[in-house]
């Protein structure tokens, strides 16, 4: 079908791949949770539009420039685990502060610091300091290309297609589980200050394994 090549077995890999926790699905979720279900979506708007920049880079052959100079890879890379690096000290120091003031009344958000975030910004910039996910994009979607077919670009636009359709149902998923959430946050600042401590955790995690990632 227009060129893809087993496309069952792209189909179950690729949900396993959606299905493994990462820096995207972990900022939206935790957006949702704090801001609710329209700030959730524009967050994981800007997921798909870095995966989508990042699919497109994957199609030219970006990723395998990159692969191939070290230099160039180590630069995106850094940059990478630097900004998830901050963004894990914001949080880290958020906790602090929810903890400290634990036995508050917990003060409302203003709309300054609603706008201050940007999710949608921080999470397209989340996506793109990726080089790993290039180099996935390229090595997972080459294996199902027909070799043969006169437009590979079309059955990368199939395959992204596919991708963006499971991405979208599982940050759906996602968004309202933190809505759930949102409730048990606002009313305790325990619980809050223990979440947001372990998304730092898992953050500050992240950058470290992109950090020693090779390329």
């Amino acid at each position: 079908m227009l060129g893809v090549i087993d496309l069952p077995t792209y189909l179950a890999g690729l949900v396993l791949i959606v299905l493994l926790p990462g820096p995207n699905s972990l900022y939206v979720l935790s957006v949702a949770a704090r801001r609710g279900i329209r700030s959730g979506y524009t967050a994981a708007a800007g997921v798909w539009c870095g995966d989508t920049v990042l699919m497109t880079l994957s199609a030219a052959g970006v990723a395998s420039l990159l692969q191939a100079n070290a230099v160039l890879f180590g630069i995106v890379k850094y940059a990478g685990a630097g900004y998830l690096t901050w963004l894990a000290i914001g949080m880290l120091r958020a906790a602090w502060a929810m903890w400290r003031t634990r036995r508050e009344k917990a003060p409302t958000e203003t709309p300054e610091a609603v706008t201050d975030e940007r999710p949608f910004r921080r999470a397209f910039v989340i996506s793109l300091l990726n080089p790993k996910a290039i180099l996935f994009f390229v090595a997972f979607f080459v294996q199902f290309v027909d070799p043969g077919y006169a437009y590979p670009a079309l059955s990368f636009v199939v395959l992204g297609a596919f991708a963006q359709v499971a991405s979208f149902l599982y940050l759906t998923a996602l968004i309202f589980s933190g809505t759930k959430l949102a409730t048990a946050f606002r009313r305790r600042k325990r619980l809050s200050a223990g979440a947001t401590s372990a998304a730092g955790a898992l953050f500050l995690g992240f950058a470290v394994k992109l950090s020693l990632a090779g390329s």
